[in-house]
């Protein structure tokens, strides 16, 4: 598989001002199947970021800026086109990036980096403003209407989890309102955003209107970025503790912020439920990515009359996974993103098997006799057996596994899925009509989903609360952070 990523052997280099930038320092991408190096990756420098921010400013004052929203529109459709033409190499670097199935790769992961900029663009240019008619002691009256002016330079970091797709859920609507931005990829996977510049130049987006930084976080391109003075506003997906890194960062210069954090979240199974469908559904927001999805569960709460029988369910299914080559149209689960990141998850493991967790399946690394062995592979986990202040019940593990436990009570499953810090999404399985309405609005989260998971439609509110972010996304949300309303007042 290394042998065919694009840029194999090669360097993937900074995108500043429309030209592509080599650098003085450069880093290992490392594949997370074997554990080899993919390709060097030039780190950008403090006058590199420098540099991107007064491109993008400039852009601002440019061609970009002058443009409608319908020219902006044209533009980003063309992106869309052109992510679609290289549609197999876009696969085959994010399947290198981050161990991902061909299936989720092809399927997910580019189609909808591709969809984001057409969606944008469409809703940016059929957007409605308010107008307003105010009385007048003269009678004649004054007309006040709103127009949305764009932030300026937005700083965008995205995650590595799913790279290209929350890369572009927050450059299209960011880059369609007209903005100009600075798009920081996650260090683990470079890949995707390097050709997305290539696209970006070759549809024609105006020089400065986006700009690519590669590096770290802490001390680097992230740090040198966030804390910038000629940065207007800032998104960000990734952990909690980095969210608040960067708000700190960002305080002194009073900037917008939206974050999209970490999760810890909870489905609630009653008996009442469609047994086959809650474990099909509860088997893929466990394990699809690996875990490493935002909106995966990592909390089983499950009515007691049927506990036995759903762990047992449950447990068949985990064990039914395949875990292969990414390439491999069968493999239903690929490895972790890094040894970094597959070291923490069996830290946890091991945790819970302190605490007295019964293993139900998984719990260690699985052999392959080949280069595999020398990936970041782990099994998928099911524990069950632990109180409700484990750690591995608390804290967002961000791996294939959950923790299973049984509930007497609706109000007893609502009190157990909430005694959590984070808030972004529950799900919740049951045929009861009053009871989906009922408990669904009872969760702290930003989304619920009732007899399903993951079924998005892109134009709806997405966020979390309390540790899991601030703001949302999602259609006209999207738009409204990445503009500024500005009233005029006309007297008639």
């Amino acid at each position: 598989m290394t042998q065919a990523i694009p840029y194999a052997g090669g360097r993937l280099r900074n995108f500043i001002g429309g030209e592509f930038r080599d650098s003085e320092h450069t880093f290992a991408n490392i594949s997370p199947v074997d554990g080899g190096e993919i390709n060097r990756v030039c780190r950008a420098s403090q006058a590199d970021v420098n540099e991107a921010v007064t491109a993008a400013r400039q852009a601002l004052h440019g061609p970009w800026g002058a443009m409608s929203a319908a020219e902006r529109a044209a533009i980003l459709h063309a992106v869309a086109d052109g992510i679609e033409a290289r549609f197999d190499e876009f696969v085959a670097a994010e399947m290198a990036d981050t161990g991902k199935s061909l299936q989720q790769a092809s399927l997910i992961d580019i189609p909808r980096g591709a969809a984001n900029f057409r969606i944008f663009a469409d809703l940016q240019k059929s957007r409605a403003t308010e107008c307003f008619h105010t009385p007048t002691d003269d009678g004649a009256g004054a007309l006040n209407y709103a127009v949305d002016k764009p932030l300026g330079v937005v700083a965008v970091i995205a995650p590595w989890n799913l790279p290209l797709l929350l890369l572009t859920w927050k450059l299209a609507p960011a880059m369609a309102a007209g903005n100009a931005v600075i798009a920081k990829p996650s260090e683990e996977t470079p890949a995707t955003a390097t050709l997305l510049a290539e696209v970006m130049r070759d549809a024609g987006v105006p020089a400065g209107a986006f700009n690519l930084v590669h590096g770290f976080g802490p001390g680097c391109t992230g740090e040198w970025l966030t804390g910038h003075r000629g940065v207007d506003a800032i998104t960000f997906t990734g952990e909690s503790k980095t969210g608040a890194a960067i708000m700190r960062a960002a305080a002194d210069g009073v900037k917008p912020l939206s974050f999209e954090l970490g999760g810890k979240n909870a489905a609630l199974v009653f008996a009442d439920c469609d047994f086959d469908a809650a474990v099909e559904g509860t088997a893929r927001s466990v394990f699809t990515n690996g875990g490493q999805v935002c909106l995966c569960t990592e909390r089983v709460y499950v009515e007691r009359k049927i506990f036995p029988q759903f762990v047992a369910a449950l447990k068949q299914k985990a064990q039914a996974l395949k875990i292969g080559w990414p390439e491999d149209a069968d493999t239903d689960m690929g490895p972790l993103i890094s040894h970094k990141h597959r070291d923490k998850v069996l830290t946890f493991f091991a945790g819970a098997r302190a605490a007295g967790a019964d293993v139900v399946t998984g719990g260690g690394t699985p052999q392959f006799g080949d280069r595999r062995d020398a990936g970041a592979f782990v099994e998928p986990t099911i524990f069950t057996g632990l109180p409700e202040t484990a750690d591995i019940v608390q804290k967002e593990v961000f791996g294939p596994v959950c923790h299973i436990a049984p509930f007497d009570s609706e109000a007893e499953a609502i009190e157990l899925a909430n005694n959590t810090d984070y808030g972004l999404a529950a799900t919740v399985w049951t045929q009861n009509l009053q009871r989906a309405h009922r408990v669904a609005a009872s969760m702290d989260v930003g989304i619920a989903w009732v007899n399903s998971w993951y079924l998005r439609d892109l134009r709806t509110p997405f966020g979390g609360v309390k540790l899991s972010g601030i703001g949302r996304e999602g259609g006209a949300h999207s738009l409204s952070f990445y503009s500024e309303p500005m009233n005029i007042c006309i007297k008639l």
